[in-house]
């Protein structure tokens, strides 16, 4: 049997990719999915109302919330982007928003059913119902249909 040795290189990054995990992989498993649950509610750039006012999002906005602090939540977005959020104003109601450009939402799950309307990225709705790779959405409005899951964040 050959003497394998592990190249000095390779063992001076083992070091730095366990560092890497360990601040890493905590916070992804600390990471929370939620969704707005009023009407509206505005991002902040920090967790008060006196930090500046971001942008807006609607009812069912899906988050991934990654740090509390006090009745604040800091969230990332299914774009990356990042924004404080009073606390009160989500729960975890199962949510998903639009991440291509356009895509059809139909009358029941699978391609075979009939096109109900299109949505545009960003558009989010509240999940009703899951059959195999199809989800039953209902948006804010009302309107509802089936969207193909790989569709959605």
């Amino acid at each position: 049997m050959k003497n394998r040795r592990i190249p000095l290189l390779l063992l001076g990054r083992v070091p730095i990719v366990l560092i890497v995990l360990l601040i890493a992989v905590p916070t992804l498993l600390a990471a929370e999915r939620m969704a707005v649950m009023a009407a509206s509610a505005n991002v902040r750039s920090g967790p008060s109302l006196q930090h500046e006012l971001l942008w807006q999002v609607e009812k069912y906005h899906p988050l991934l919330v990654v740090e509390k602090k006090g009745d604040w939540c800091r969230f990332k977005d299914f774009e990356g982007d990042q924004g404080w959020i009073k606390a009160s104003l989500l729960d975890k109601t199962n949510c998903v928003i639009v991440k291509v450009q356009r895509c059809n939402v139909r009358t029941g799950p699978g391609a075979e059913y009939e096109i109900a309307f299109n949505v545009d990225k960003g558009i989010p709705f509240k999940v009703l119902q899951t059959r195999s790779q199809w989800m039953q959405v209902q948006h804010a409005d009302g309107d509802k249909g089936w969207i193909f899951n790989a569709l959605v964040w």
